[in-house]
Formats: C-alpha cells, structure tokens, sequence
C-alpha cells in the first residue's frame, strides 16, 4: 500500500506525531488475521502514514488474554528501544476513531532487500544460516535459509527476550536506508515458552558480545524501580513481567541463542 510522502518538521517526534497526531484512516490490510487500518496521522505540520490496530478489532486467542494484543505490541517497542537496537517502528497505544488501540509508524520496504530464500541445496551458502527443509509441492523440499546479517541476529535476540511466537518472513521490513524494523508482535510476552521463528540459524551458537552487553543494560532496566519494569508494568500482567526478566537472564546465563524447546511447533506456519 504507497505511503503519502512524510513532512518532517523541527520539534514533533515521531512518537508525538502518532500520540498526538489527527488520525484518519485511508485504508485496511485486507490479509491481517485482526483488523489492521492504514492510516495518515497529521501534527503541527508534520504528517506521516502509520498503522491502527484498534482493540476492538482483535480477535480472540485460546493462550492470550482478550483485548490485550496492542499493548503486547507496544510493549516489544519499549524492549527494542531499551536493548538500544530499534529494530520495532515507534509504537503507541492510544485512542483512535474505532476505540483504543496501537499506533505504529508505516515502514515502506525495500522489495529488493533479501533476507530469506528456499535453495534445491543440502547446506546453506556462504552468507546464509538454514533454518530446517520446507515442503514446496509435488513431493519435493526445500532448505530454508536466512541472511547471516547482524540485524536479523539481533533480532532473534529481541524475540527470544518476547517470547515472540510468530515470527514469520513477512514481518521482516528492510527499509532503502539499510535499516531493518520488524513488525506485528502481538502473540508475544506469553509466560509459556511460545518461541516460533524463522529466525533459528544461530539456534545453540554463543551470542556476540554486542548481545551480552545489550542484555546486560537490559537487566538493569527491568529492575524493579527502573523505567523500564514499571512501563512493561503498565502493559503486562506481573507475571509476564517476571518472565520478560527470567528469560533475560537465562539468556546471560547461557550465553548462547536458545534451541527450540520441543513442546511446542518451532517455525510459524504459514512461514511468509
């Protein structure tokens, strides 16, 4: 769906802008499982496109509690921003015109970026990580791959943190700049082991120090008494809080990305 070109302007934020901003909606994401509005969002001069997903339009889950899905996804922001890799598009929960719901900046991707491939090859090429064989008709099989990329491996950092159970290819948005955001995280926080990604080529492998350090900042913000525990405080219920915190630090522990546990379907389905 094109996106109305952005004004920026001097003073407004991006998260001023959707908070804040005058929302009107242009549009729906036909192929969203909830309701998914595309929308302009427009304050003090500055305009942008931006994503509404009203409460009201979520639809029920056996293993989440309903009505709880947007702040789920605001709630993944907060924890990319506090990791320092800003991997979730500025977020929000606010009210809009079908009732309280998240606000999310548009991120239009880059159509030739590629992070994730199906290869009539036993083992991965240089530069890629296999993920397991897809079927792919006819009786036939694939090996699925993903980009050995920095960005991709910080991610599978983040989701491990979440607990993101659908992390699927196309909510992966590399943008022309180069910047990598991903997207649609609410089926996540759950204090069940819930993982279920494309992202598990590292599965088992120590994680880099940039991990280890940005998890270690991460412990300390989820203090209690820090910003961070209070404002997951405000989105979660506290057990799910004390999960976040316990899966950090097992990941400290361990020092390595976490395997499939095996109680649980390890790669979303459908995968895109």
């Amino acid at each position: 769906m094109p996106a109305p070109e952005r004004i920026p302007t001097g003073s407004v934020t991006s998260l001023d802008l959707l908070a804040k901003g005058e929302l009107a909606v242009r549009g729906q994401v036909r192929e969203a499982s909830n309701a998914v509005l595309f929308c302009s969002v427009s304050y003090e001069g500055a305009e942008a496109s931006c994503v509404y997903k009203p409460v009201s339009g979520e639809r029920p889950l056996w293993d989440f509690p309903d009505g709880t899905l947007a702040q789920r996804e605001v709630a993944a922001y907060e924890v990319s921003e506090a990791l320092g890799w800003h991997l979730v598009p500025p977020t929000v929960l606010r009210e809009g015109p079908y009732g309280r719901g998240m606000v999310q900046l548009w991120i239009e991707a880059d159509p030739a970026a590629s992070l994730l491939a199906l290869v009539d090859e036993e083992k991965p090429a240089d530069g890629w990580k296999a993920v397991g064989l897809a079927e792919v008709g006819e009786g036939r099989t694939a090996l699925l791959v993903h980009a050995d990329d920095t960005r991709l491996r910080r991610l599978a950092v983040l989701d491990a943190v979440i607990n993101n159970g659908d992390r699927k290819g196309g909510h992966l948005l590399p943008a022309p700049d180069g910047t990598l955001y991903a997207i649609d995280h609410g089926v996540t926080f759950n204090v069940d082991d819930k993982l279920r990604t494309l992202l598990w080529g590292w599965a088992g492998e120590p994680l880099p120090a940039e991990a280890l350090d940005a998890l270690e900042g991460l412990s300390g913000a989820l203090a209690d008494g820090a910003a961070l525990g209070a404002r997951l405080g405000e989105l979660l219920t506290p057990a799910e809080v004390d999960a976040v915190r316990a899966r950090v630090a097992a990941l400290r522990a361990s020092g390595t990305h976490p395997t499939p546990s095996g109680q649980w379907p390890a790669i979303p389905w459908p995968p895109v």
